[in-house]
């Protein structure tokens, strides 16, 4: 199959990157399998395994499309008629209203908040992570996420790490900043360490006990889940959006309340390491997304609608969910 992936971003992302990373892991993954895979990316970007189309964020997608290819895989909302068979993922809480048939999710709870069924979890190329060394002293919880969003409530993480009396280290955030506002956090309980790449990123998450995720909104997915489940880090975070849908008791402990995620910290130790690392390397591993998105082209490509509807994103009044 013949297969272009549009993201008008640079790749491979130079730090983190969720959703690039996502889309390089599944261009990847899909080149193995022996597809040929095109790559409509901004300037900027390489790539040695797929053939890369330059495009802007503005650009026309349809009019840089290669000829050949079989269908169009958009993971940002089409803005124009595509003019060949296409899908799009949909990453994260968009208010485009309808999307297409062929949206796809990224998780179950994802796409039922849209009226739709159709959904692929992400998944990651663990073979990028290199060893995992799951002996290591653990002393301190992290945080990772994008920690100016208040959605993702450093706050509450923070407060849980202080009541704990363990450090937190936060990636993804500033102890100051300045782009939402002026933010100056002042505590002896975390550390921040900003944007980080992948092995600033592996060594701290090696040594911590577990990740914090008090988020308030609903989740669409959370990479920063399954790669802290994978260097052997479980997760206590809140039952929002896909987080039910990933973390299972074996592998961390969700709740709303701060007293019962403090509970559950308190007993970090007994969360095996090694239980954490093989469910995410077994079940959100890039190689299992792009045979579930196999599956979809070809739905695509037999004239098949992937929802009943066009999804639309089911109104809400609630801009927090709760924490307590």
């Amino acid at each position: 199959m013949n297969v272009a992936l549009v993201y008008p971003a640079r790749l491979p992302a130079p730090l983190y990157g969720g959703t690039e990373r996502v889309v390089w892991c599944l261009a990847r993954e899909l080149a193995r399998m022996g597809h040929r895979v095109s790559l409509l990316a901004a300037p900027g970007s390489r790539c040695d395994f797929a053939e890369v189309v330059p495009v802007g964020p503005g650009d026309p997608i349809a009019r840089s499309i290669p000829g050949d290819v079989d269908l169009v895989h958009l993971h940002v909302a089409p803005r124009e008629p595509i003019g060949k068979p296409y899908l799009v993922t949909v990453h994260g809480n968009a208010e485009e209203a309808p999307l297409p048939h062929n949206a796809v999710f990224v998780s179950r709870r994802h796409a039922h908040r849209y009226g739709a069924e159709c959904f692929v979890h992400n998944g990651l190329d663990w073979s990028e992570y290199g060893a995992v060394d799951l002996d290591r002293k653990r002393e301190y919880f992290h945080f990772l996420g994008k920690a100016a969003w208040r959605v993702k409530n450093v706050k509450g993480a923070i407060q849980l790490a202080r009541r704990c009396r363990r450090e937190l280290k936060v990636l993804g955030g500033h102890r100051l900043n300045l782009r939402m506002g002026f933010r100056l956090t002042l505590t002896r309980w975390a550390t921040f360490h900003g944007m980080v790449d992948d092995a600033r990123k592996k060594e701290i998450l090696s040594g911590s006990r577990g990740l914090l995720f008090p988020v308030r909104w609903h989740e669409p997915f959370g990479l920063s889940v399954i790669e802290s489940l994978y260097f052997g880090a479980p997760v206590f975070g809140t039952p929002y959006g896909a987080l039910p849908e990933i973390v299972t008791p074996e592998v961390g402990f969700l709740s709303a309340s701060s007293d019962e995620l403090l509970a559950a910290m308190r007993e970090a130790g007994r969360y095996s390491p090694r239980r954490c690392h093989e469910y995410a390397r077994d079940r959100f591993g890039s190689a299992r997304m792009a045979r579930d998105y196999l599956a979809r082209y070809q739905a695509v490509l037999a004239g098949q609608a992937l929802n009943a509807t066009r999804p639309a994103l089911r109104p809400t009044a609630e801009r927090f969910l709760p924490w307590r």
